[in-house]
């Protein structure tokens, strides 16, 4: 115990500020890969990774075994390698986050907060509408990311945002009912847009894996983009909306709009996230679902 205590002791002598400060930056360094690889597969796949490696560590060190010892050798520069390919989708969005990190949400004029305010308003009134019919639609709100990738793969229209509208191309049937409208600068920008599948797992771990390819697309949009998703489901009439890669469910039409307007503020000022908000969005999303 002594020696132990003696030990102690001779560690903490050593440690200065700048070894707590090293410690600190690789902590948040390991914080946020983890972080942005929650609730995705590439969790899953990290986690193989590293049971892999731990076993060739353990098999190479403790039994005497020369040729698998050299295979595990020359394998290990190979398997960096191939990590920027597995993890490409988590990079590309980190990298993104990072570089719209030193800029805040764009702060509409004065003029433009009506306009915003009555989008908002026609999005709830027709949810509601939709959601009392049972009339399934998927409703993406364009924030700070561009979404013209998506908005070329839909059916141009360039329309000002109206119930009747977005009642009309979510009717059953109809040519323009599947897929999703994205609604850009007060504007129907494009419908029967194609989005990118959630590639999460939390569909699959919560009473929300029923859901259908509606909501996996937004999530999707919501994991791709900070743009905001708003889902009816066919079967139930639910109201959601995601965000961020989350999801809130059973929303009525009044809890949605006041959601809607912490996120877009059309009655104040925007809020303009610092760097730690725009690169963990989801730490502070999940307080403003609450």
């Amino acid at each position: 115990m002594t020696e132990f205590l003696n030990n102690l002791f001779f560690i903490f002598q050593r440690v200065s500020w700048l070894s707590v400060f090293d410690i600190l930056l690789v902590t948040l360094i390991f914080f946020g890969v983890l972080y942005s690889l929650r609730d995705t597969q590439a969790m899953a796949l990290l986690r193989g990774m590293i049971l892999l490696v731990v076993a060739l560590i353990l098999l190479t060190s403790l039994v005497e075994l020369p040729a698998f010892s050299w295979f595990a050798q020359n394998s290990l520069p190979a398997l960096l390698l191939a990590l920027p390919v597995i993890f490409a989708p988590e990079i590309r969005r980190t990298l993104e986050r990072l570089g719209r990190a030193g800029t805040g949400w764009p702060v509409p004029a004065k003029s433009a907060d009506s306009s915003l305010g009555q989008t908002l308003r026609a999005v709830v009134t027709a949810a509601a509408r939709l959601s009392a019919r049972q009339h399934g639609a998927l409703i993406i709100i364009q924030r700070l990311d561009n979404l013209d990738e998506y908005i070329q793969s839909g059916v141009q229209l360039n329309a000002r945002v109206t119930p009747e509208l977005l009642l009309q191309i979510f009717y059953p049937n109809t040519p323009l009912h599947d897929g999703g409208v994205i609604i850009t600068r007060g504007q129907i920008s494009a419908a029967a847009c194609v989005l990118p599948l959630s590639a999460s797992g939390i569909l699959n771990r919560t009473p929300e894996r029923q859901m259908g390819l509606r909501h996996r697309a937004a999530l999707g949009a919501s994991e791709s983009s900070d743009a905001i998703a708003v889902v009816v489901s066919e079967e139930t009439g639910a109201i959601s909306i995601a965000h961020a890669g989350r999801m809130i469910r059973r929303l009525d039409p009044e809890r949605l709009e006041n959601i809607l307007t912490a996120f877009f503020h059309p009655n104040g000022e925007e809020h303009r996230p610092n760097l730690f908000e725009r690169l963990f969005p989801g730490l502070f999303s999940r307080k403003k679902d609450k």
